[in-house]
């Protein structure tokens, strides 16, 4: 069986705002968690009109109190924006409160462009070893093993998963040599996958955290009852990678009809490359393109996203596409 799990951006939609972004997330999560998703979980993004997850360890609590048993959790955390310390001490406190529910995504991007980092108050590092250290560090402050000679309170002895998240073989190798679960983010950044996989896989090393290797892999679902109307709702999600491709970042745009006619060769490419680990159409057509990419990448689980600009038609998609999984475990 192949676990199934969401990602979700927190979009704030082309006439909509923050407040009812967030409250779409609380209401989304409860349905993810009735269909049989696996965890939720939200990213860190910094400067994006789009994206309502900049505070980011804030909204997992928002969720988690609003929902019951789902594993929420941070896909990711930029550590490199972040003393290990803070995350220590933020994700010590969600476990605290929903204890054996928070799970902790690590990237090493910034999640932003230089002059958004420069206001996060960080320098970034050019040591490519300086995140590997963070994450050793993080890990102390959880085992509260006294390397560090500060006690992260609340922290200590905390029980959050960590992961690794990676688009290149930088994250494959260093999940593989710490013994953690892995996650690699096809669903924009497709490119290494198959060389990440088996190089994470092959040189995975046993840990107190996992016995053996964990691949959880993005994928884009847009879903609906037919293929005509799933690739219709799939232009917001097609315009919104294009802008941001294009340094034009906005809210995710309301679907339009026959977009990628509208695209020059350049956009078109743009999409072919970014949206390469997807399934667009009704469940029958995302069933199999489920089942495709899975006996292709054996991946023990998916992080299943797609920006929808209507909250409905998008809770629609999430539940049609753990329809299809299901089928597929049958």
């Amino acid at each position: 069986m192949t676990a199934y799990s969401m990602l979700d951006l927190v979009p704030i939609v082309e006439g909509g705002d923050a407040a009812s972004a967030l409250a779409n997330a609380a209401d989304l999560a409860r349905q993810a968690e009735a269909s049989g998703y696996t965890r939720y979980w939200v990213a860190e993004h910094h400067g994006m009109p789009g994206i309502a997850s900049a505070a980011t360890s804030v909204v997992i609590g928002h969720v988690a109190g609003r929902t019951s048993s789902i594993r929420v959790g941070a896909g990711g955390i930029m550590l490199p924006n972040h003393s290990p310390l803070v995350i220590a001490e933020q994700f010590g406190t969600l476990d605290a409160l929903y204890p054996g529910r928070i799970d902790l995504g690590l990237g090493r991007a910034p999640g932003s462009d230089q002059k958004v980092s420069r206001a996060l108050r960080r320098t970034l590092e050019s040591d490519p070893q300086a995140f590997p250290r963070d994450v050793m560090e993080l890990q102390s402050y959880f085992a509260d093993d006294g390397q560090t000679g500060i006690s992260a309170v609340p922290g200590a002895g905390a029980n959050v998963p960590i992961w690794i998240l990676g688009s290149s073989l930088f994250g494959a190798q260093l999940a593989a040599a710490l013994g953690l679960p892995y996650a690699f983010a096809s669903h924009f950044a497709p490119a290494a996958l198959d060389q990440a996989i088996a190089l994470y896989r092959r040189d995975f090393k046993p840990s107190a955290q996992l016995d053996k290797p964990h691949v959880m892999l993005g994928f884009n679902v847009i879903a609906a009852d037919t293929d005509e109307e799933a690739d219709y709702l799939a232009s917001s999600q097609q315009q919104a990678f294009v802008a941001i491709r294009t340094g034009r970042p906005m809210p995710l745009p309301r679907p339009v009809e026959n977009y990628r006619a509208t695209l020059g060769a350049q956009g078109n490419a743009i999409l072919d490359q970014v949206l390469e680990c997807s399934a667009i159409g009704s469940r029958d057509t995302v069933t199999r393109g489920l089942a495709a990419f899975i006996e292709r990448t054996g991946a023990d689980e998916l992080m299943l996203t797609g920006g929808i600009h209507d909250p409905e038609k998008r809770k629609r998609s999430f539940a049609i596409a753990a329809e299809a999984m299901a089928a597929l475990d049958r």
